[in-house]
């Protein structure tokens, strides 16, 4: 209940949104969470990982809180949900909060865009302060940031890691359509095999065939002529483990393979002798 009290209820808000902070964190490390679930998302991490091409100011709009999920500069300041991690900035805090329940003009925050997600270059604790008192909107000025990577699929940190080989994966091999999303693996590592399988297959044909192709077209031809058919090979064999990602069952076989025999071809026998070595429980 509000006191009727301005000052008050703005103390009382800062004080709610730092108990409500503290008792998550507690709550996440009871859990056992990563750190990095709960914390407010970097800018500048997330661009790296995606890879930036450019970016263009929109103008003032209104905006969702619960889409701003991350920091330029702030990344310690406040957790996923803007609430404050300190009492550092308690003053200014409860200034604006004043400022909010008596129906003073706040200025618009200035935002970057990625996809669906924001995140605050100035007017954090607006932010902050807004989502303490239950709003749903706040009105931004907007910059879109276009990048490499389309950004989905971004829940934590942990997430960026893969994101960034990817994306390394895709500028030295680039994959389109179909090919682009049946290369997707778990372990970012994989993305650097992939990268050097692709292009090590490339030197070889090329010198086979004394000729030059670019990077499309030995992403297109390695993904045509090598992939798919040792992919429908692996399936063949029974040697696909459950929930195996195609080109994480491929990068297996293809490492068993040349460990055993050596071999650079694939063929019926090549396949036997891998079965027979390297089967996965199903």
């Amino acid at each position: 209940m509000d006191s009727g009290s301005p000052r008050v209820d703005a103390e009382s808000d800062f004080l709610r949104a730092r108990r409500h902070q503290v008792l998550s964190s507690l709550a996440a490390r009871l859990r056992n969470d990563r750190d990095d679930v709960a914390q407010t998302m970097s800018f500048d991490e997330v661009v790296e990982a995606l890879g930036r091409r450019a970016e263009h100011y929109v103008g003032t709009r209104v905006i969702p809180l619960d889409a701003i999920v991350g920091s330029v500069d702030k990344v310690r300041d406040f957790d996923r949900r803007f609430r404050p991690t300190s009492a550092r900035s308690r003053e200014r805090w409860e200034r604006l909060a004043r400022a909010s329940r008596t129906g003073e003009v706040i200025p618009p925050i200035e935002v970057y865009q990625v996809g669906d997600y924001y995140f605050v270059r100035d007017g954090h604790h607006r932010v902050s302060v807004a989502r303490s008192l239950r709003l749903q909107v706040i009105e931004a000025k907007v910059t879109v940031v276009e990048t490499f990577l389309a950004p989905v699929g971004i829940g934590a940190r942990a997430d960026l890691e893969r994101k960034y080989w990817r994306r390394l994966m895709l500028q030295r091999v680039p994959f389109t359509g179909e090919a682009r999303a049946a290369v997707a693996v778990d372990d970012p590592v994989d993305y650097g095999i992939i990268a050097e399988t692709v292009e090590a297959w490339a030197a070889r044909t090329m010198h086979a065939e004394k000729a030059y192709f670019d990077k499309p077209t030995m992403a297109a031809r390695w993904y045509a002529e090598e992939f798919k058919p040792v992919v429908q090979m692996i399936e063949d064999a029974g040697v696909r483990g459950d929930d195996e990602r195609p080109a994480a069952a491929y990068l297996r076989v293809a490492g068993e393979r040349y460990r055993l025999i050596r071999e650079h071809e694939w063929n019926a026998e090549v396949m036997e002798a891998v079965g027979r070595k390297g089967r996965r429980k199903r």
